[in-house]
């Protein structure tokens, strides 16, 4: 069986009793359960500030049930130093992090992650054993114009080349159109995001652990997207935030 990965990352969004809630309630619905969600690699990624108690609240890693993994939205790529308000690779991992997000389009846009800085993350999260989740997406600019392909590629390769084949085994690719996502994103159709999944199934697809896609993901367009052959999972926001939406979208990646 073909296993699809549904993820989503909180942002900056739950206190921590809302985010224990919310693992509580996760780890007793993949529980009791377990037919419901058969096929599906599950993660979440919640604040810093939530992470070790989200981890505490999903029980050892060894134990959760689906394989349940947490992650972390962000890590510094020196694993320590005078870097005020940063938090790096070791810190998120004793916290409990199995996976770390880098390069989301927010992070590009106003905290200058440039091609480089991603680069240096993706190489931080596997030196420590992490698995790096690689977010990469073209603006609405550059879509409109034609793109899309090659800058998602560029994005990808600026980030990925040089590592051994071991080390991509390790990383998840996220395809997220920033067009598509956040609160006024534009539901894509299929055929406008099928180029560029194409071209990073085409580079990437036999190397990395997955090719995920996220932007505008619903209960609603779940299963189409799903049905793309360039598209193993999905990385939700707001859709997933809560915990009823979020388990709607693992069953139905698992039907």
């Amino acid at each position: 069986m073909t296993t699809r990965w549904v993820g989503t990352s909180w942002k900056m969004h739950k206190t921590l009793a809302e985010s224990v809630t919310y693992a509580q309630g996760l780890v007793a619905a993949l529980r009791d359960e377990p037919g419901e969600y058969a096929g599906v690699q599950p993660f979440v990624i919640p604040s810093h500030t939530a992470l070790a108690s989200v981890d505490e609240a999903l029980g050892p890693a060894r134990d959760r049930p689906a394989g349940l993994l947490l992650g972390a939205q962000d890590a510094h790529w020196e694993d320590a130093g005078a870097w005020t308000g940063e938090v790096s690779v070791p810190q998120v991992a004793d916290a409990g992090a199995q996976v770390i997000e880098i390069g989301h389009s927010e992070r590009r846009e106003h905290f200058a992650d440039s091609i480089e800085r991603t680069a240096w993350k993706v190489r931080a999260a596997l030196r420590h054993g992490l698995m790096p989740l690689l977010c990469v997406g073209e603006p609405d600019a550059v879509q409109r114009a034609g793109g899309s392909r090659e800058h998602v590629l560029d994005q990808a390769r600026g980030a990925l080349d040089g590592l051994s084949s071991d080390e991509l085994d390790s990383v998840l690719i996220a395809y997220e159109p920033v067009w598509a996502i956040g609160e006024h994103g534009r539901t894509p159709h299929t055929a406008e995001i099928d180029g560029p999944l194409q071209s990073l199934q085409g580079e990437f697809g036999d190397r990395v652990q997955a090719v995920l896609y996220g932007g505008s993901v619903n209960a609603g367009n779940a299963v189409e997207l799903l049905a793309l052959g360039t598209v193993e999972g999905l990385f939700v926001g707001r859709a997933a935030w809560s915990l009823s939406g979020y388990l709607e979208l693992l069953r139905l990646a698992a039907d």
